[in-house]
């Protein structure tokens, strides 16, 4: 059997649990391959599992996203890459009943970006798959022979879905353009490291704290588990002795009940397991039964090291050391925890059909409560959220505040400046939220003239303020929904006025007309280290609120003089509730949280004559002559709205927003 050495390795998904362990097994067991991580750093990764492979030279990691074909076939051809490692997928199968798409998006179409790469570029010599055993199905209760490689896919749940589907785009590049690819298809996996919505680690943290250990249904599907060096190693070996072509089984031929892992695990913490355990709610549908038969890769010389007792304590162990390593996961820790960590998902707690008083979940220092109510009363029902809202005073601020009333999320306003961290600190043990919202910033009063004479109080708010937030709730595990803006951008020879090119998330700012917009691009640019940040970039926002002075519409209403440039605008009523989905969602990153297209001022005053004021008239003048009015220069752009668009396929233009929101609703009969 002929064996492969490697050179250039990419890794997808390795800051997450088992790619991890595989990269630092590589780095630790073969200093001369190089190792490149690409992930985009989702809520189960963390760059800390990758803490024993950043000396090394040979080691480096790329924060992307897989669905980035421009990133892909870069990193392929830049670092010269010979080899990939596929792991990087959504695989949390409670997330995938709630948000499905959101597994196509992540396991199909990320795969296919990769392996169009990897034909685009002709350099790959081996294209490793990494699937799992829940392609197979439900295996009969009463078969003494696991699933073989050969056997046929049978998958019962979105998330195998789209596993099966991505390993038919592998089979098909390997058959249709020769690709090296091989298939892995696994047991179930635990260890140190593993993000706490899986079983394990759930059990091992709720029962570390005194909780009840919430088992789905009665507790008798039956799992096989594998030590997470263990599979490391059968990943190493795969990787030089598997055969292109060909699938590998992961597997074990020991199996446990739900119920007597729950047990085990009572057993390493001295506690009752007829006190701590709770059944809840099944999910819906939960296969019985995943049986392999792994016999090819033990003729490859693999073979199971590590016992159950000794993986288990080994475990528990790590996670008695290291309780924070993930920041809060009291959402995590719930029964059905995608309510709180997968996008799209809004559902009461007590739907998980445990009693108020029978479950709490909570971290020791930073206590974060959610008591699920009974179900017996379905009007005391809320929402698993709690949203922290900076900027009450502030035009956004106070809107959001609305929407969550209107929603039925429980908020609060944050009472403490936000340069003052002790003040924050206070507010989330105070409120406990689930996310926190900053509307507070200063733009200027009247406008962004007002910064030309207060730097430093605009630095103190914009840059200092917002970045101290940042840090704390990266502390305490809580994602910022950051307000920011898109005057950071004006019309350059790239993005011509009218070419319908605009600026892209990624795009650098070039815009410094106004110290306003320094600032804003300043703090944006730092908050890029900061992972458990959302930047959207409003740009001249508009609501039905036309007697708002901070209105776009209004202001431009009650000018002497007018310009008249297209420029790329946030319609208020339209995109703030989309900005408390993505919270829920857990989106993160930079997004410009503008309506796609642009509209130009005459164009706005024009159906405002139209639907509000028949007789209304305005002048223009030019760039040149406004420069004598203001003080200092205007950011004119447009932005590139399509990331917004495809994860919100609704969306509707800025003109069409325009009428269906602002005046539609604020229509005025003529005909009396």
């Amino acid at each position: 059997m002929a064996s492969y050495t490697p050179k250039n390795i990419l890794i997808t998904g390795a800051a997450g649990f088992i790619a991890s362990h595989v990269a630092n097994r590589l780095i630790r067991n073969y200093p001369e391959y190089k190792i490149i991580v690409l992930d985009k750093l989702d809520y189960c990764s963390n760059l800390k599992n990758l803490n024993s492979s950043k000396s090394s030279p040979k080691f480096k990691f790329i924060k992307g996203d897989i669905a980035s074909d421009d990133l892909v076939n870069f990193i392929l051809v830049t670092e010269s890459i010979d080899t990939i490692m596929h792991f990087a997928a959504q695989t949390h199968v409670d997330n995938s009943f709630g948000n499905s798409f959101e597994f196509t998006k992540n396991n199909i179409y990320g795969t296919h970006v990769l392996l169009e790469a990897c034909k685009v570029t002709g350099q790959i010599k081996r294209f490793i798959h990494v699937s799992t055993d829940e392609v197979y199905g439900e295996t009969d209760e009463d078969a003494v022979v696991g699933n073989h490689e050969a056997s046929q896919l049978l998958p019962t749940n979105p998330y195998s879905a789209t596993k099966a589907g991505a390993e038919m785009l592998v089979m098909a590049y390997g058959r249709s353009y020769g690709l090296p690819v091989i298939t892995t298809r696994g047991n179930n996996v635990y260890g140190p490291n593993q993000f706490p919505e899986k079983l394990i680690p759930k059990f091992i943290l709720l029962a570390l704290s005194g909780k009840p250990l919430p088992i789905h249904g009665d507790g008798s599907n039956v799992r096989s588990y594998l030590y997470c060096e263990d599979v490391a190693e059968a990943f190493e070996i795969i990787l030089h002795k598997g055969e292109v072509g060909h699938v590998y089984n992961i597997g074990t031929d020991k199996e446990r009940r739900v119920i007597d892992v729950a047990k085990d695990i009572c057993r390493l913490f001295s506690l009752d397991p007829d006190a701590i355990i709770k059944f809840v709610e099944n999910r819906p549908f939960n296969d019985q039964r995943y049986f392999l038969d792994h016999q090819k890769l033990k003729n490859l010389g693999w073979s199971e090291r590590t016992t159950w007792e000794e993986g288990l304590k080994k475990t528990m162990e790590w996670y008695v050391s290291n309780p924070y390593w993930w920041g809060d996961v009291s959402g995590a820790l719930l029964p059905h925890p995608r309510m709180l960590m997968m996008p799209g998902i809004e559902r009461t707690v007590s739907s998980v059909g445990i009693s108020a008083s029978s479950y709490v979940a909570n971290n020791h220092d930073q206590q974060r409560i959610v008591v699920p109510v009974s179900k017996g009363n379905p009007s005391t029902q809320k929402p698993p959220l709690k949203f922290l809202i900076y900027g009450r005073t502030g035009w956004i601020g106070g809107l959001l505040g609305n929407i969550c009333k209107k929603q039925g999320i429980p908020f609060e306003y944050g009472r403490g400046r936000l340069e003052e961290r002790s003040q924050l600190l206070a507010d989330i043990q105070n409120v406990k939220p689930t996310h926190v919202l900053n509307a507070a910033g200063v733009t200027g009063r009247p406008n962004v003239d007002w910064c030309e004479s207060y730097k430093p109080e605009t630095i103190r708010t914009n840059v200092v303020g917002t970045l101290t937030l940042a840090d704390v709730c990266r502390e305490h595990g809580l994602l910022m929904m950051n307000f920011a803006t898109g005057c950071i951008f004006e019309y350059d020879a790239a993005h011509p006025i009218g070419s319908g090119i605009g600026f892209k998330e990624e795009d650098k700012p070039n815009f410094t007309g106004s110290f306003y917009s320094k600032t804003k691009a300043m703090v944006e640019e730092l908050l890029k280290e900061y992972d458990n940040v959302c930047t959207l970039r409003v740009r001249m926002p508009i609501s039905s609120d036309l007697s708002n002075p901070r209105n776009f519409i209004t202001k431009i209403t009650r000018y002497d003089k007018v310009v008249n440039i297209p420029n790329s605008m946030t319609v208020l009523d339209e995109l703030l509730p989309i900005s408390i989905e993505m919270a829920k969602r857990n989106c993160r990153g930079i997004w410009n949280f503008t309506n796609p297209g642009v509209v130009s001022h005459n164009e706005i005053l024009e159906m405002y004559k139209n639907y509000i004021d028949p007789n209304f008239q305005w002048v223009n003048f030019t760039l040149e002559e406004q420069a004598n009015v203001i003080i200092a220069p205007r950011s004119n752009n447009a932005m590139d709205a399509s990331k917004l668009k495809n994860e919100f396929p609704e969306l509707l233009s800025v003109k069409e927003s325009l009428i269906k929101y602002v005046f539609q609703p604020n229509k005025k009969n003529f005909s009396a």
